[in-house]
């Protein structure tokens, strides 16, 4: 019966008549291309996706408070005459088809038939489905991009160490070559910052794109809140 030693070393020395055959320093290099490529993937993706959460937070709010404001009291003077067609008009307006606030309103006005509790019902559920669902999805693909690049950096690291100390234990008796080593060892390193350099910019872009839809989010819950005030004081006057 073999030993468990005796297996070992059968194993060790099929893989040591195994290893030039098999071309370790190509399956090295196919290695090393894979982990820049993906790590070049991870910047790509990442960033077009941060650019463009932010650009959709952006385009989900008004300009600024006063844009807002100014919609509100357009929208509440159709409804406190009860003109619910201007109402709609002044909502469905190309200029506003982005915006957040105009398209829930829109919604809840197209449902003025049903009782409040069930038009805040709607209002809350496409606003967190739709829009919230839709920019919490692109942040997710950024998390993926910040957390990925760091780690096929840190594999990088560690191939390019256990590339040069097997260079080192190979060719003990006969020396090794410093730009062999080198080489192996500045990939280890060139990929640990590598993805460093590409996640820290991408944590950045996704705490603005955050604050944004936290900004977005409170927006929406104090103009929906007025807007439905509104329509209930008008609902409550037609009936």
């Amino acid at each position: 019966m073999i030993s468990v030693v005796d297996f070992l070393d059968i194993v060790g020395i099929l893989a040591q008549e195994a290893a030039p055959a098999a071309g370790p320093s190509t399956f090295m290099k196919v290695i090393e291309n894979s982990i820049w490529a993906g790590i070049a993937a991870c910047a790509a993706g990442g960033m077009y996706a941060g650019i463009l959460l932010i650009r959709r937070v952006g385009q989900k709010q008004f300009p600024g408070a006063e844009a807002e404001q100014a919609f509100l009291n357009e929208l509440g003077e159709c409804l406190a005459r009860r003109d619910f067609d201007a109402a709609l008009q002044v909502c469905d307006n190309p200029s506003l088809w982005n915006r957040a606030l105009p398209q829930l309103a829109l919604m809840a006005l197209q449902s003025r038939d049903e009782p409040m509790k069930k038009i805040r019902q709607i209002v809350g559920e496409r606003f967190e489905r739709d829009i919230l669902g839709s920019l919490d999805r692109m942040n997710s693909w950024v998390g993926t991009s910040i957390k990925t690049a760091p780690q096929l950096g840190l594999l990088g690291t560690v191939l390019g160490m256990i590339n040069a100390f097997a260079k080192i234990a190979g060719a003990a008796a006969t020396g090794v070559d410093p730009k062999e080593l080198s080489s192996d060892i500045s990939f280890a390193l060139w990929t640990t910052a590598a993805g460093m350099a590409i996640s820290i910019p991408l944590i950045v872009l996704q705490g603005s794109a955050s604050n944004g839809i936290k900004k977005l989010q409170e927006n929406i819950d104090e103009g929906t809140g007025i807007f439905l005030d509104d329509l209930a004081a008008a609902k409550s006057k037609s009936a």
